[in-house]
């Protein structure tokens, strides 16, 4: 690909990834980016642009690994969620479109001004916890997860993003909680089968199993969190769960039996019941 112009560059990429991908074009266009700090505006604007030969060396190298199924987010090494860029490593799930619905229901929740105090489960690369805090600069945010490598990554995106009210807490699911209540308490857990078949191959041989699988039914996590989180909630406070597009029904049985009111499930933008939220009542908080 040395010695080339930029469309040049780009067709023979976009014909070779149209193998693996269903967005050729797109994907050949971020790691050129990735490689020149060029836009994808500029190379629509000066397409005939020469192309040095050492960035053409290094976009064919990523061109290889993105042709063995490597997703992009972990080639650049980072992927944007809520306008924010965040350092992603496969240490941590990719933030999905479909988790900011997670972020709507918390600032639906929340006012700008309270001094109010949300739980993060599960923080990952800390992708929900701050985008609440990049959004609510007077609350008090507590982001957990189990993963040591998960919570590094973290921590570098809150210094990155210089996000002072975001604090970190390994530990499993809401143990990290200690004595604390909180208002809001969100989480995108694991919520695969082990043998679910819809699992996609790339995700499955690159992406942290244990931020994909919940165990043999998909729902061994949210049950975890939902029957521990009264004891971590305010009353009137808020669970916001994310979930399995066909796990609606389930979640919100489980936090009926658990006390919660007002449950309710939201679509994400394909239509689908991937978020449900309930508040748990006065009186049914634990002691």
């Amino acid at each position: 690909m040395s010695h080339q112009t930029i469309s040049d560059a780009l067709h023979t990429a976009t014909v070779m990834l149209s193998r693996v991908t269903a967005t050729p074009r797109l994907d050949a266009e971020l790691l050129l980016g990735y490689v020149t700090g060029l836009s994808r505006a500029a190379f629509h604007a000066h397409p005939e642009r020469a192309l040095p030969a050492q960035a053409g060396w290094a976009f064919q190298q990523l061109v290889k690994r993105r042709m063995k199924g490597e997703p992009i987010a972990y080639i650049r090494g980072e992927q944007e969620f809520w306008s924010l860029s965040l350092e992603v490593t496969p240490a941590v799930l990719i933030p999905r479109p479909e988790t900011e619905l997670v972020v709507e229901r918390a600032l639906e929740h929340t006012d700008k001004a309270s001094p109010v105090a949300i739980a993060d489960i599960g923080t990952g690369s800390g992708a929900i916890a701050l985008a609440i805090a990049s959004e609510r600069p007077h609350a008090r945010i507590l982001a957990t997860d189990a993963s040591r490598a998960a919570l590094e990554i973290a921590q570098r995106n809150v210094a990155r993003l210089q996000l002072s009210n975001v604090s970190l807490r390994r530990g499993s699911w809401l143990a990290p909680l200690g004595e604390e209540r909180f208002h809001l308490i969100v989480s995108n857990p694991p919520y695969i089968a082990a043998d679910d078949p819809a699992l996609d191959l790339e995700v499955r041989r690159h992406e942290p199993h244990e931020a994909l699988i919940a165990g043999p039914r998909g729902l061994e996590a949210l049950e975890i969190i939902i029957a521990d989180a009264s004891r971590h909630l305010h009353p009137g406070g808020w669970l916001i769960l994310e979930h399995g597009w066909k796990q609606g029904a389930a979640v919100r049985a489980r936090l009926e039996a658990q006390g919660f009111a007002h449950v309710r499930s939201h679509l994400d933008l394909a239509g689908h019941e991937r978020v449900t939220e309930g508040a748990l009542l006065p009186g049914r908080a634990l002691p």
